[in-house]
């Protein structure tokens, strides 16, 4: 008997507006318990917007989020700090504190969210370095150590609390080639031992077809989702020209295929 997956995040009828402009319109979508879900889209097509709603940044103007069963539209202080113990953000940057060292940004979650010993810390942010493979670095400053290996402390920050959701916002963004590939084998590897649900934010084709189990879609024009699926498949089907262009990176004067 196969068992169905839970829904860890849910979005219902979603609207985002800053002022008097739309950005999403009646949004609606599921994300389920220890999947890889993608959020792409060229570029003003709201995917960052999207992303700030769910983590709790911004409140729709209408509709509701509903993350591990917990509706965050209105929470209040309270609620907010519960779902900040439940999800763990990867940011563009790494967003490090460039005077503390490593260990001290991964440690600073824990030491501001639980009531664990000091003298445990230590231990469990190089158990945290460890999962992202960057044993040894505790005493470095980020200025000291490459973009790639800086996301990998952001990564090990994330996790601290061992959050049920990381959000990952645009990862690859100012990577090479090689590093991104290095940081999606990662990405695959800590949601295979862990478990962990990711929902990730980017514009990354080769990414997003690396480490994917199911995206969505936005679309400027149409303020809203104009697919959903696994990403190779709707590389491979899709007759919409918009999702067609993007997954075959084709410009738009290019014919769709009949």
């Amino acid at each position: 008997m196969t068992t169905k997956r839970q829904p860890i995040i849910q979005v219902k009828d979603l609207v985002a507006r800053y002022a008097e402009e739309t950005i999403l319109e009646n949004v609606s979508f599921e994300v389920y318990e220890g999947e890889i879900f993608v959020i792409l889209g060229g570029s003003g097509c709201g995917k960052s917007t999207l992303l700030k709603h769910l983590i709790g940044l911004i409140r729709p103007y209408s509709g509701q989020v509903i993350v591990d069963g917990e509706d965050i539209t209105h929470a209040n202080s309270q609620g907010s700090q519960g779902l900040l113990r439940k999800i763990g953000i990867l940011y563009q940057s790494g967003a490090l504190f460039g005077s503390m060292t490593i260990a001290e940004n991964v440690a600073l979650p824990i030491q501001e969210y639980t009531d664990l010993p000091s003298d445990l810390v230590p231990p469990l942010v190089r158990m945290k370095l460890s999962l992202v493979q960057l044993e040894g670095y505790e005493d470095y400053l980020p200025s000291e150590i490459s973009g790639g290996m800086r996301k990998r402390a952001g990564l090990a920050r994330a996790m601290a609390l061992n959050p049920k959701i990381l959000f990952f916002d645009e990862p690859s963004a100012g990577l090479d080639p090689v590093t991104s590939a290095g940081l999606d084998r990662l990405i695959l590897h800590l949601n295979k031992s862990l478990g962990t649900t990711m929902v990730i934010v980017t514009h990354e084709l080769q990414s997003i077809l690396a480490v994917a189990q199911r995206v969505i879609m936005l679309d400027k024009g149409t303020k809203g989702i104009v697919a959903e699926g696994n990403p190779v498949h709707l590389r491979e089907t899709s007759r919409n020209p918009l999702v067609w262009r993007f997954f075959n990176r084709q410009p738009e004067e290019s014919a769709h295929p009949a």
